[in-house]
């Protein structure tokens, strides 16, 4: 009896560890917020290829990101989220409350389309056009500012579907108008203008750009990441005559040429680039509507980018000097402006640090904390202006092509890899929960 008593006390022993066993085999262990932002943005692949095709079949310049803004403010008000339209006009605001309480912070995306015809052969190809400096002109998202919407409502979905598990406040700043437009404020420091730095208050703000590196890498750059740049307008004014006669006259077309190769020696002969990069260019330059005319005015345009203030001032002022006594010596006058830009597009040195590991982990190509330098110019220096930000590069040719050879922003061949989105979605949203959780 004793025997058969023990025989089935350690039956019943074994019977209850294999089914304890069993259980801890069978509980899928808890998946950190991370896996989570991984799992989740990986589900949204199509909708993100999705987005970005709708916008960018249906292009809106500075200013004018009606249809875009409407889409942008839906899908945020699906989300539950709290949605302010029409700031700095077009601008589209949303806000995320997180269940848990945190600091707040700012994801960054920018809506407008560039005056570019576009040449890529692809199902959602831009066929819009629109009126720019008063020409019909090709209107189409040549700069990627398509994926940046596409990668920024993905984070909104993913983030607000853990929003119990978010520690503070997200603010989603969908804005107009970063390329600027003549003599008007950039969409950038509209939007700080009217306070969407200021309520809720945001103590870090983040934003990224697509760029031909190889798609799903992250690159990030401590300090100065990105150019200062101004406008330069030069005037040239000679004195009108017939084509066939130019001694009778000043011709301002030569004089307009002559300026355009000496304001090339400055950067390559002048400047110091052992202290920081420069470039000077001129994009524009109209003058003349005629053939046997010689006008009485040619107009320049163009851009300097620079890093050192110093540098600026200096450039700025060899400016005004080459293009003045060029004019001079053929007996014609040169009116030279500068208009300020951008201001250096600079990641807070601590922050970067802290939020690297975040990036790393995102990428889902190559990362590299040591980016090189950009000439290119951005209106998220202004954020970062209020407010210490740190700005990234999310590379977009698709694997299998050589980035060097793929087209650069501004391009009209430009092409993003839709592969690469989901990179984006999961770096801002590991920025998010990161900047909370390193929170002090």
């Amino acid at each position: 009896m004793r025997h058969t008593a023990i025989v089935v006390l350690l039956a019943a022993g074994l019977a209850c560890s294999v089914a304890i066993g069993a259980s801890a085999q069978g509980a899928a262990p808890a998946l950190s917020i991370h896996d989570r932002i991984a799992q989740a943005s990986a589900r949204l692949e199509p909708k993100l290829a999705a987005w970005r095709h709708d916008f960018h079949q249906h292009p809106e310049l500075g200013y004018q990101e009606v249809r875009t803004a409407g889409i942008v403010a839906g899908h945020l008000r699906g989300l539950g989220f709290e949605v302010r339209a029409n700031v700095a006009r077009t601008g589209v605001v949303g806000i995320l409350r997180g269940g848990k309480p945190g600091p707040v912070v700012a994801l960054r995306a920018d809506m407008d389309a560039l005056p570019v015809t576009e040449e890529l052969d692809v199902p959602y190809k831009s066929t819009v056009k629109a009126q720019f400096n008063g020409r019909e002109v090709g209107v189409s998202h040549a700069c990627g500012h398509d994926a940046h919407m596409a990668i920024l409502m993905g984070a909104a979905e993913v983030l607000a579907g853990m929003k119990k598990d978010v520690a503070g406040t997200v603010v989603f700043l969908f804005q107009p108008a970063e390329e600027g437009l003549a003599d008007e404020k950039s969409g950038g420091e509209l939007m700080v203008d009217q306070g969407v730095l200021d309520d809720p208050k945001v103590e870090a703000v983040f934003g990224l750009h697509v760029f031909p590196f190889e798609s799903g890498s992250l690159l990030v750059r401590a300090a100065g990441a990105m150019a200062g740049s101004d406008t330069l307008r030069i005037v040239v004014r000679g004195r009108q005559t017939h084509g066939a006669m130019p001694w009778d006259g000043v011709d301002p077309i030569v004089v307009a040429s002559q300026i355009v190769l000496g304001l090339q020696t400055i950067v390559s002969r002048q400047a110091n680039l052992s202290t920081a990069p420069a470039v000077l260019t001129i994009g524009i330059i109209q003058g003349g509507n005629r053939t046997n005319i010689i006008p009485d005015e040619v107009r320049l345009e163009g851009t300097l980018r620079t890093f050192d203030q110093a540098m600026r001032k200096d450039i700025q002022e060899r400016v005004h000097r080459t293009a003045t006594f060029i004019a001079q010596s053929a007996g014609a006058t040169a009116n030279v402006t500068f208009v300020p830009g951008n201001v250096v597009t600079f990641n807070d040195p601590a922050l970067t640090a802290r939020m690297t590991p975040s990036l790393r982990r995102a990428a889902s190509g190559t990362f590299e904390p040591n980016a090189p330098v950009s000439m290119a110019s951005e209106d998220f220096s202004q954020y970062q202006l209020k407010v210490p930000g740190v700005y990234f590069f999310l590379g977009i040719t698709a694997k299998g092509s050589d980035p060097r050879k793929a087209a650069p922003n501004h391009s009209p061949l430009f092409c993003v890899d839709d592969g690469a989105l989901v990179t984006g979605v999961r770096a801002f949203a590991n920025l998010v929960v990161d900047y909370a959780a390193t929170a002090k």
